[in-house]
């Protein structure tokens, strides 16, 4: 029963605080986008993004590109030179094997070189609009400290959240707790005083 109280005071909150755009975008820009802010802080993704798909927005543009030149279109990101192999990899794969689509499967999605769940999910949700539950660091984090699940792990954490949280919610949560974990539920010293979550939250408990 308190599992359930949490769960609705948190999607209440999270809807009230958090008013997200739930339109889909390009699968093709959120797979790579997604892949680009992966240990990279959001302005940088964001920029590199822009700057990539300015003349290049197709996997078949970015299939005839050479290494060398993604790298300089994304450097600012994080392990920019992994990423643009991995960039140019998935985008020959896409024109070869899927004629130019980015397949809307999981086990496809997983097939891609340096595609994981979480990017797979987001690429579901964000992209075609699909039921699916990216998890990440922000969401495995939140959602053990304030008690909805007692997991190790992001891939446990996707499981157990898609029992208790309705599908309709599934997309949009991992955007809202990515801000609510930046601005609020931190991973070193969180704002628990500022946290309007504090009454139902386990780890406000043991405090």
């Amino acid at each position: 029963m308190k599992k359930l109280k949490i769960v609705n005071q948190l999607l209440i909150f999270l809807k009230m605080k958090y008013n997200l755009d739930k339109r889909k975008s390009d699968p093709y820009k959120v797979l790579i986008s997604t892949l680009l802010s992966q240990r990279t802080k959001d302005e940088i993704t964001r920029g590199a993004t822009r700057q990539l798909f300015l003349n290049h927005s197709t996997p078949a543009d970015l299939k005839l590109l050479k290494e060398h030149e993604i790298e300089s279109l994304i450097k600012p990101v994080g392990f920019y030179k992994v990423k643009a192999k991995r960039i140019k990899e998935i985008s020959a794969i896409l024109v070869d094997k899927f004629g130019s689509e980015v397949p809307n499967t999981l086990p496809e999605l997983l097939s891609l070189p340096g595609v994981g769940r979480k990017t797979a999910n987001c690429v579901l949700a964000y992209g075609f609009g699909i039921f699916a539950l990216p998890v990440d660091t922000h969401v495995h984090r939140i959602s053990n400290r304030v008690g909805l699940v007692r997991t190790n792990s992001p891939y446990e954490t996707e499981k157990a959240l898609m029992k208790i949280i309705p599908e309709e919610d599934w997309g949009w949560l991992n955007k809202a707790l990515v801000e609510f974990g930046k601005e609020i539920c931190k991973p070193v010293k969180p704002r628990c005083e500022q946290c309007e979550l504090k009454t139902i939250c386990k780890a406000t408990e043991k405090v």
